[in-house]
Formats: C-alpha cells, structure tokens, sequence
C-alpha cells in the first residue's frame, strides 16, 4: 500500500506543475461557455475556414488568435524560464531586445532583394545582435554578479534607443510575399506560421534538454549554486548560457513581429512584453527564485494571458480597461499556484491517494 501512495505521490510531483497553468485555461474557456451560453451565441469557439486576401484557405477563429497571438509571447517565455531557472531573477529588456533584433533584420533586408537567401541572412544577423546584448546581460549577472532585473535595466532603458539608430531613425517596410508569410500564412497550410514557429522552438528546445545536460545543470545552478561549483558545474557559463539562449529567442520573436506588419516601429513593438513574459513563467508554476523549471509550463501560461485578453476583447472591454481587468485575474491565478496553495493541494492529493489505496485493500 505504501508503494502506491508513494507512486501516487510521485506522479503528482511530476505534474503538479501544469495543474495552475491548465486550470486556468479551462477555467477561462469555461467563463466563455457559460458567457456563450447566457448570450446564446457560441462563435467565440467556432473554428472556420476562410480565404485570406491573395486566395488561400486558412484557420480563422478565437481560439485560432489565442494560439497565433501568444507566440511570441510563448518563445520569450521559453527563454525567460531559462534564465529564471538559472539566475533567480528576470531579464525585463526582453522587449526591448526584440526591438533591436527585429530593426538589424529589417535592415539587412533592405539591403538588396528579399529572397529566401536575404531572409536566412537577416535572421541569422539579428540572432548574432541579441546573442551579443544577452551574453551583455548575462556577463553584468554572472560575472559581476549584479542582480538580473536590475543588470537587464540598462538595455531596457537604451534597447529601444538602439533600435531607432540601427535604420537611422525611421520606421521602414519590409513588404514582401515571403515577409508575409512569416507573419501570417505560408500558402497551402491553414496553420497561421508562428503557431508552427512556437512548436519549432520548443521540439528544437526539448532534443537539447533531452540529449545535453543543459536542463539538469540550470535546475542545479539555480537550487545551489555552491554545490553546482563543487560538483564542476560552471556555473558562470550556465547563467551566461541562459540570457543567450534567451537572446535567440527574443530575436525569433522580433521577426515574428516585424513580419506580422511588415514593418519595424521600435516604440510599439512588443511592448511592455516583459511583464507577461515574467508573468508566464509564474503562473507556469516555476519558482521565480530559480531553480526546478517547466518550459511547458511557461508556454501555457503564455496561452493562458492571451486567452484572458481575447476573452476581454470579445466582452467588448475598453482597451484602456483591459490591463486592470487582466492584472485582478492573473493576481487569482498566480495565488492559486503559490507554494502554500500548492503545499495544500499536495497534502490533499496524498489524503486522497492513501484513502483510495485502502478502500482497495478493503475490497480485496
């Protein structure tokens, strides 16, 4: 019997995690069915097909937008649960950083023709630009050992200064069908292209953590940096690894929102991200004091805020209203997955665990 609660027990050690992220999706679909339902009107799940501008048959509906609208938010947060692990602390330029790397694709993009080749170029271009100001970032925390959210202050502060100056001052376009179909579809797959670019980065994410060690030796900087030291972890490298993993993927999301409008305007671009991005990671269920992480968890968590805010959309809530509204309910939910919520939960899944363990001795 003691080995089936320990079993039971375990199998909620391993997926307690996504329980707070996953509820809160349900518990927001819910809110719109039961929404639906008062109204008598269900389209905000209706999934349809359509013909966009130049023809093509593609996905269109709520739950379509709440997937293509959090992507990048999904691939930021993927980075940021990285550098939490590791460093126990937040990189607040990611917005910022985005900026940049989506001005220097732009720019090498309008360089000559826009090909396949000129694409490959600008993307590889931005990635190098925000591996740089990551491994910045990363060398201010893991070298001189300033704290993260106060290190990452200054490209918060400049980053979007730098992008202005990368295309001398203007906002240029980037309008091309190759552009376009990063941003929106690629003809003849009804996908929209960033919901395919998220899982890229996540199965591309998940072979490096299954086939190095880079997932086990963050976990272990993060917990015990000390004991990481004294078992050959560099742990200086780790950290620095981290902001530039997260670098790669500020740049990925950049050029996802360049080529949504086909245009850079450094102001307006993913702003104020950051804080969903640190948001994500938290109603992931990941500690943000650093240590044990869940990029999964992030990722819902990211697609829990995006469901929030088209919910709030759909109820015609003001713009200008939306972030108070958005902040009462992530408050509920980021409560839910507190330590001392989920202590409780945990205590309460091991009652139920050992109960339902003697009811089936009894029974035989």
């Amino acid at each position: 019997m003691a080995d089936q609660v320990k079993k039971s027990s375990g199998f909620w050690s391993k997926y307690s995690q996504l329980l707070v992220p996953l509820l809160s999706i349900l518990i927001i679909l819910a809110f719109n069915f039961f929404r639906c339902l008062i109204i008598g009107d269900f389209t905000f799940f209706s999934i349809t097909i359509t013909n966009n501008n130049i023809g093509n048959k593609v996905l269109t509906g709520n739950l379509i937008s709440i997937l293509n609208g959090a992507s990048e938010l999904a691939i930021l947060a993927m980075g940021m649960t990285l550098v939490t692990a590791a460093c126990g602390g937040q990189d607040i330029s990611v917005g910022a950083l985005a900026a940049i790397a989506g001005s220097m694709f732009v720019k090498v993009l309008r360089s000559g023709e826009i090909t396949i080749l000129t694409i490959l170029a600008g993307f590889v271009a931005c990635c190098a630009v925000a591996i740089l100001f990551g491994a910045f970032n990363g060398t201010l925390v893991s070298v001189f050992k300033i704290q993260p959210m106060i290190a990452t202050l200054v490209l918060f502060t400049c980053g979007r200064s730098v992008a202005y100056w990368i295309n001398g001052g203007a906002t240029p376009t980037v309008e091309s069908p190759l552009i376009t179909a990063i941003g929106s579809f690629i003809p003849g797959i009804p996908v929209p292209t960033p919901i395919l670019i998220v899982v890229l980065t996540g199965v591309i994410l998940a072979l490096v953590f299954r086939f190095t060690t880079l997932g086990l030796y963050t976990q272990a900087v993060g917990i015990n940096q000390r004991a990481a030291r004294l078992n050959g972890i560099n742990t200086t490298w780790i950290k620095l690894l981290s902001f530039m993993i997260l670098g790669v993927c500020c740049a990925i999301s950049g050029v996802i929102a360049v080529s949504r409008l086909s245009l850079i305007n450094h102001e307006t671009l993913l702003l104020d991200v950051e804080m969903d991005a640190i948001l994500a990671v938290a109603i992931g269920g990941n500690a943000l004091g650093g240590g044990k992480f869940k990029i999964s968890g992030s990722v819902l968590g990211a697609y829990a805020i995006q469901a929030l805010t088209i919910t709030l959309y759909a109820m015609k809530v003001p713009s200008t209203d939306v972030k108070a509204y958005k902040a009462i309910v992530i408050i509920l939910i980021v409560i839910a997955g507190s330590p001392v919520v989920k202590a409780k939960l945990s205590q309460l899944w091991k009652k139920i665990a050992a109960g339902k363990v003697r009811k089936e001795a009894a029974a035989g």
